[in-house]
């Protein structure tokens, strides 16, 4: 066994789905973390309105005002979450959102809508409309003044 204790086993063995649970919240910090600025926040909107075809630096800078240096810092970080990706076509590079990553992101964040409920919930986490012929609940209205 060394010094640094990389040989010791881990005091509690993790299970699987613990790793993996940790690891996917550990995917969302990142990325919201990354969407947490606004200059940030609105390079990954404008590239998301764009699609896959995605925009050059050059565009980007004049879309957003924003100058180029603080640009590529920005886009640096979306990239590093995983939110973007960039591609090379001739000499222009391109930056697009990576939708996948964000439906991902969107799921992991709703994946448990309405989970603790005393209704069940539709895909877009509202709850159901009362089944026909089940009798209502009955609820208190409050008198507005």
């Amino acid at each position: 066994m060394t010094q640094s204790g990389r040989d010791r086993a881990p005091l509690a063995p993790r299970g699987q789905f613990d790793m993996i649970k940790s690891m996917k919240s550990a995917d969302a910090i990142a990325a919201l973390s990354a969407l947490a600025s606004e200059a940030r926040l609105a390079a990954f909107r404008l590239l998301v309105k764009r699609g896959p075809d995605g925009y050059t630096p050059t565009e980007l800078a004049r879309r957003l005002g924003v100058p180029s240096p603080t640009l590529s810092f920005h886009l640096r970080e979306l990239v590093n979450a995983g939110l973007l990706v960039s591609r090379r076509e001739g000499r222009n590079l391109y930056y697009s959102p990576n939708l996948e990553r964000m439906q991902g992101l969107v799921g992991f964040l709703t994946e448990n809508c309405c989970a603790l409920a005393d209704e069940a919930c539709g895909p877009d986490c509202r709850p159901l409309p009362a089944a026909a012929g089940a009798a209502a609940p009955v609820t208190k209205q409050r008198k507005r003044a």
